[in-house]
Formats: structure tokens, C-alpha cells, sequence
């Protein structure tokens, strides 16, 4: 395999291993939820100080964040969605993160790669991945490119729509036929084509219904299909179907293996036969990312 440092690799894997497949938003201000949330299978827990906390509740939500018990061998990564910057709300959760134990931040309403900078800027001398969602006011929809080489600390990237309707003033996500309309899926692929150009993990949005798990688990493996390597959660139940969706199968892995033991043999190769089909460089580049996620 190559180094991680390839760009075929790092939508698969972070420095530290597998990139998290599901990302679980727990309020912030619900101790009960939060510690529900660590004890689940996800890969990473958010606690979210930005929209599931009112305003009057956030100092208080601050105050069971640093009452959180110490982690435990094989539980979940821990990220802090902070509020977005600019606001008061973001300076007062730049100060709980100086004593924060904590794996990273998911910033808010990203609009450019300025913004990520600005972020690890604020954090340092302390370095702290990011995770930026990347999509959710009608300017950031112009800056997906920015994400390119903005900053080392950038990890990956995800979409919303909830807050993108609301910034365009949007009666309705869908069309009349229920399938999300086309502003909302250019968002998404304009996420996930400027996470892969960054070399960042391309995230996909959340499943709002957690009750529809047949329509959750199509949504996930057709994201996985297109090419994210992780999604969104707002409820432990969704955590397992995501979970799964995100693992490559054994029959993926296998086929993978074959594919890179078939230019491993013949390294100066442009086009191979594996398992009967013509196979060529950009073949090797997925099976790699396959490998890589199923680390």
C-alpha cells in the first residue's frame, strides 16, 4: 500500500486509523443523552452546543461538557460542535475547549477554507482536527474549492440542508415527487467532490426520520456507493445501519486484495484481468480505498 500521505487514501483513513463511518449529534445540554450516546457503537459522538441548545441553555450545556466521566478503552471519538464564528456563543466554546477533552471540532456554517483557517488559528498552539460542514448558508455554496490546501487541520468535510432551506428561504427540501430537490443534491455532490479535492473525508448529511430505518439504510449505501465514507446520525438507532453501510463486505475486500496483489505482481502494468474483468489504474486507486476503510 502506498503511504497515507497518497491522496487515493485519505478519504478512507485518518492519521490515527479508519475515518469514523457514523457521526452521532447529542445534545449538549442532556447528560442522559450524551452518556447514552458515548455507550453506543458509533465511531464518534458530536456534543452539539450549536442548534439543538437553545440560547439560554448553552452556558449550562458547557457545564456538563467538563462534567463528562474520562474515556474508556474503545468507546466512541469525542468532537464538540461549536456555534458558528462570529457569534459570542463561538468565543465562549473557544474557552471550554482550553480544557476540553476532546478528539476534535465540527464547525458550523463554513463558507471557505478561510473560515477552517481562522478556526485552527483560534485553537492554537493547540492543534485539533476540524470537521467542517460546509454547506449551509447560500455564499458557501461558491467556496467548496477553497477547502483545497486551507489548512492541515482540516479532516472532513459534510453537507446540510436544514440550514441551507432556511438561508434560501425554502418552503420545502423536496420536489413534489418527495425526492430532494436539485439545490440540495448539488450541495451534496459539490460536498463530497470538495472533500476528495481537499483530501479530507467526504461526510454525508443526516436521515431526519430515525423511525424510517428502510429508507435510512438505501440512503446510506447509496452515499457509500457514490463515494462518502461516513454520515451523519441524530439517533442511536441509526448508528448500526450506518455502520454497516460504511463497511466494506468481504467480497468487496477480497476482490480489493486481488486487485492490488495484481499490480503489486506486475507493477509496470497499465490494464490487468482480475477475476475475468479488465481492471485499470483508477480500479487500484478505489481498491486501496476499500482496504483502507475496512481497516
Amino acid at each position: 500500500m502506498q503511504p497515507l500521505g497518497a491522496a487515493a487514501e485519505e478519504t478512507g483513513m485518518t492519521e490515527s486509523g479508519p475515518a469514523p463511518r457514523s457521526w452521532l449529534f447529542v445534545p449538549a445540554d442532556s447528560n442522559k443523552k450524551m452518556m447514552k450516546a458515548i455507550a453506543s457503537e458509533a465511531d464518534a459522538v458530536i456534543f452539539d452546543l450549536e442548534d439543538s441548545v437553545v440560547p439560554g441553555q448553552k452556558a449550562m450545556a458547557r457545564e456538563l461538557l467538563g462534567l463528562l466521566p474520562d474515556r474508556s478503552d474503545g468507546g466512541p471519538e469525542r468532537w464538540l460542535r461549536i456555534n458558528p464564528i462570529g457569534t459570542d456563543s463561538h468565543r465562549d466554546d473557544l474557552e471550554l475547549l482550553e480544557e476540553l477533552d476532546v478528539d476534535g471540532v465540527v464547525l458550523p456554517k463554513a463558507e471557505c477554507g478561510d473560515d477552517v483557517a481562522d478556526l485552527a488559528a483560534a485553537l492554537a498552539p493547540r492543534s485539533l482536527p476540524i470537521h467542517a460542514i460546509v454547506t449551509e448558508t447560500a455564499k458557501s455554496l461558491f467556496g467548496l474549492l477553497s477547502y483545497n490546501d486551507c489548512c492541515s487541520s482540516l479532516a472532513a468535510m459534510s453537507w446540510g440542508a436544514e440550514d441551507l432551506s432556511a438561508a434560501l428561504g425554502a418552503s420545502s427540501k423536496y420536489t413534489a415527487s418527495g425526492e430532494l430537490a436539485f439545490t440540495y443534491r448539488m450541495a451534496r455532490s459539490l460536498c463530497l467532490a470538495g472533500a476528495v479535492a481537499a483530501e479530507v473525508q467526504p461526510v454525508d448529511g443526516v436521515f431526519a426520520d430515525f423511525r424510517d430505518e428502510a429508507g435510512l439504510i438505501a440512503e446510506a449505501r447509496a452515499a457509500a456507493l457514490e463515494g462518502f465514507t461516513g454520515k451523519l446520525a441524530i439517533h442511536p438507532a441509526q448508528v448500526g445501519p450506518i455502520n454497516a453501510a460504511f463497511t466494506p463486505s468481504s467480497a468487496e475486500i477480497d476482490h480489493a486484495l486481488a486487485i492490488v496483489a495484481a499490480f503489486e505482481a506486475e507493477p509496470g502494468a497499465g490494464v490487468l484481468s482480475v477475476g475475468g474483468k479488465m481492471v485499470d489504474r483508477p480500479h487500484l486507486v478505489q481498491a486501496r480505498r476499500v482496504l483502507a476503510r475496512s481497516r
